[in-house]
């Protein structure tokens, strides 16, 4: 089943166009990353994914529903969108925050709420930071649980922007094995934006590229071989060695 379907959309802001007339889709069970120049697009795509802005054109579909056509308290069952927002309240517990997930789907955390909430923690490798405040957490775990949030909303649907952001190496490399595990066992559509060109290459099963205005979207392999990264990507300093999947610096 196809998670998210872009259906000759355009979106920008002002005068500006990031893309246009673009169509992709994405299924179930895929881990994809988003890659792309800094101001191309990349926020602003999953942006209108999420519902948070309206694309000036085309239409965009979550499981097989218009989203301009979907109430705001269905669309929450549908997409969960992971920012780079840093949540460091004082004295709110981690199981606090991912119960904040189940918002959607009851006013007040049940048995069965609970059960939820542990699970996604469990999911995330936080299962015994649960009643740790977030304030007290390193931001590789304080991302985890923001992640152990969206799991707990239960959605078809996974955004994530620049998840990676203000982690040391190891740490993005975990995250994001943790996503890759996640998209497959768990059957959801995870659709994240990243600077991490060697990540992407590595984990994801497939990868969507903005070329402004348009977009690529390819299997991960069809993806290094077509091309699209070297042009976009060699500025003369640096270049993408395709056969290694590693940008190298010219001297």
């Amino acid at each position: 089943m196809t998670h998210v379907e872009l259906q000759h959309i355009t979106i920008g802001y002002g005068h500006r166009v990031l893309l246009e007339d673009v169509s992709a889709a994405i299924g179930g069970g895929r881990l994809v990353a988003l890659l792309g120049r800094n101001g191309t697009g990349k926020s602003t795509l999953l942006r209108a994914v999420a519902g948070l802005e309206a694309p000036l054109s085309g239409g965009i579909r979550l499981c097989g529903r218009l989203l301009s056509a979907t109430p705001a308290h269905e669309l929450a069952q549908v997409v969960s969108f992971v920012t780079t927002e840093k949540v460091r309240i004082a004295n709110l517990a981690s199981r606090d925050v991912v119960g904040l997930g189940r918002a959607p789907y009851t006013d007040w955390l049940g048995s069965e709420d609970r059960a939820v909430v542990d699970r996604a923690l469990n999911l995330v490798g936080m299962g015994g930071f649960a009643d740790k405040p977030m304030d007290r957490l390193s931001d590789g775990e304080a991302q985890r649980v923001m992640i152990a949030r969206a799991l707990a909303q239960d959605t078809p649907v996974i955004l994530l922007d620049e998840p990676t952001a203000f982690l040391d190496m190891p740490n993005r490399y975990e995250l994001c094995t943790l996503l890759r595990r996640l998209a497959h066992d768990e059957g959801k559509c995870i659709f994240f934006s990243t600077h991490e060109l060697d990540i992407a290459l590595t984990l994801c099963d497939a990868v969507a590229l903005i070329d402004p205005p348009r977009l690529h979207l390819l299997p991960t392999d069809e993806m290094i071989r077509s091309g699209h990264i070297e042009r976009l990507f060699d500025n003369g300093t640096v270049a993408f060695d395709a056969s290694t999947r590693t940008v190298t610096v010219r001297r």
